[in-house]
């Protein structure tokens, strides 16, 4: 049974857009693979502290039946599972780049930064 990408209906852009970027980790998924190309499922995991594994499947799998993330499975002894960006996810990450300068002056803004519960760890920018 193939799944078929969400599709409505929707009353405005804003609502088709909300559905498929929705949850917490769909959008540093998208800039996870922009900023580092492909990745294997345990690299996208070190990527972003914090996602459980379920997660971070359940948002790879919708993403992938959204057309936004391409998984290649490469037939060999240990299984090789690669993640990478779209055409059509690298037009939604160009799209959530102002959205994340938004976000950026609001911290600033505010003095609101997180420490993150990893502060031991390197930071990263997101």
């Amino acid at each position: 049974m193939t799944k078929q990408a969400r599709s409505g209906p929707y009353f405005c852009g804003i609502d088709a857009a909300m559905d498929v970027v929705s949850g917490k980790w769909k959008a540093l998924i998208l800039w996870e693979l922009h900023h580092h190309g492909t990745r294997r499922f345990a690299e996208l995991r070190r990527g972003l502290p914090g996602v459980s594994e379920k997660m971070l499947i359940q948002h790879l799998r919708e993403m992938e039946t959204d057309g936004l993330v391409h998984r290649e499975v490469y037939r060999e002894v240990p299984p090789k599972v690669e993640y990478s960006l779209t055409e059509h996810g690298t037009t939604l990450n160009t799209a959530l780049t102002a959205l994340g300068e938004w976000g950026t002056a609001r911290i600033q803004r505010i003095g609101a930064e997180r420490v993150p519960a990893h502060a031991t760890e390197e930071p990263q920018s997101h």
